[in-house]
This record gives structure tokens, C-alpha cells and sequence, in this order.
């Protein structure tokens, strides 16, 4: 057995055993024909931003298709031009960005400090964009991770954003989950009954993922972005 499929295979069997059980899937009914790169490029057109960084590189496919004055890609093992993790990056950095897209380890707590890092180092209309926001199944958001197809467990991060006074948060249903984070006053303050959102269950966000992520439609991003 391969070591990833061996991976898998206890994380599975840790899940059967010990954690949340839930059958129930999500149809979310992404548009085929618009991604996450769109998105990018829509708001680095419109804004004229200057600056991109990207957390999480893995083959270029984004990266290499921004074509903006400064880009930086952050990688530990290939891709974009900072070989290290976005914690050693941002531990470093001294640089403001117009635009930053989070789509590196897709694990709640992982995914919040790059969020507040990021938004540390956001230039004053700046964009935070967060890929894999929207899992259908409760196998697809489960940590450990458990299979190929995964998103992981961002959309924890992004309902705490939902929270906080200080930024503006939406979902675009597009690409698996697109969240957008503004750094501005928060129109839509997100009342939950938490101070632990790890702990959050996907039964919770199966019955309330439109409230929690803020989902908006493509055709209606222009006001957010």
C-alpha cells in the first residue's frame, strides 16, 4: 500500500470511529465555465492592483496566469518564488499587497492565521480570496483527510471572519467555494452561538451554509470586490 493510501486509510477508520457521522450532501451547482482565476483577474483589473501574492502554489496553474506589476508565490515544495510555509513567509515580510489568495493547507486553523496574516500585510482596498470554501459532503471537509477530492475544513475560518466587526466577508458559489474578504466594516455581522469554530459540525453547516458563508452569485460580485 502506498504511503498516502495508507494515510487515508487510518484517517478513514479514525473518522468511522470517532468522529461526527453524517450522510446528507450539498448540491451546489457550481458554473462550469467560471473559476477561481477569474475572479483574480476581475478584481486586480478592476482595482488596478499592483501587487498579487499567492499562498499556495503547487503547480503554477494560478500563479503563472497573473500577469500584475509585483507577485510573489508562496510554496514549501513547489511553485511560485518563496520556497518555505506562509508562516515563515509572512514571519519575514514587510511588504503590502492589493491582492492575496489563501489556497494552501485547508485546515481550519491553519487557514485563520493565514487570514489574519494576510490581512496584516492587506494594502487599504486590498482583496483576500480563499479557494475550496464550499464542501458538499461531509468526507470532502473532514481532518484528517481522508480521500483525493477534498476542500478541507476553510469554511471554519471563513464563518468566524463572518463574525468580525472589522471585515467585510462573502462567498462567491463558484469553484468549489470562493471567499472574498475586504478589509472594511462588516455590513453583515454573523451571529453564532460559538467561540469555537473548529468545533463546528457540518450538520450546523449543511442547515445554515447560506447565513454562514454570506453566498453570493458571480453576477452579483461587482459590489464586493
Amino acid at each position: 500500500m502506498e504511503p498516502k493510501t495508507k494515510k487515508f486509510f487510518f484517517a478513514r477508520i479514525y473518522h468511522f470511529l470517532l468522529k461526527e457521522k453524517f450522510k446528507k450532501k450539498i448540491i451546489f451547482n457550481f458554473p462550469k465555465k467560471i473559476s477561481r482565476l477569474d475572479l483574480i483577474k476581475r478584481a486586480i483589473v478592476k482595482n488596478n492592483y499592483q501587487s498579487y501574492l499567492e499562498i499556495g502554489c503547487d503547480d503554477d496553474e494560478i500563479f503563472n496566469s497573473i500577469t500584475i506589476k509585483n507577485k510573489i508565490g508562496v510554496d514549501p515544495f513547489c511553485g511560485g518564488n518563496f520556497r518555505g510555509t506562509s508562516d515563515e513567509f509572512f514571519s519575514q515580510n514587510n511588504n503590502k499587497f492589493d491582492c492575496i489568495f489563501i489556497d494552501g493547507l485547508h485546515i481550519y486553523e491553519q487557514v485563520k492565521k493565514d487570514i489574519l496574516n494576510s490581512i496584516d500585510c492587506l494594502s487599504e482596498n486590498g482583496i483576500i480570496i480563499l479557494h475550496d470554501c464550499l464542501p458538499q459532503t461531509i468526507s470532502a471537509q473532514a481532518v484528517p483527510r481522508y480521500r483525493y477530492l477534498w476542500n478541507g475544513d476553510v469554511w471554519k475560518a471563513v464563518v468566524e471572519t463572518r463574525t468580525w466587526h472589522h471585515v467585510n466577508t462573502v462567498t462567491v458559489l463558484i469553484d468549489q467555494g470562493v471567499s472574498v474578504i475586504k478589509k472594511n466594516k462588516n455590513t453583515d455581522i454573523l451571529k453564532i452561538k460559538t467561540q469555537n469554530f473548529e468545533k463546528i459540525k457540518f450538520k450546523d453547516f449543511y442547515n445554515n451554509h447560506k447565513e454562514y458563508m454570506r453566498i453570493v452569485n458571480y453576477a452579483d460580485l461587482e459590489k464586493y470586490i
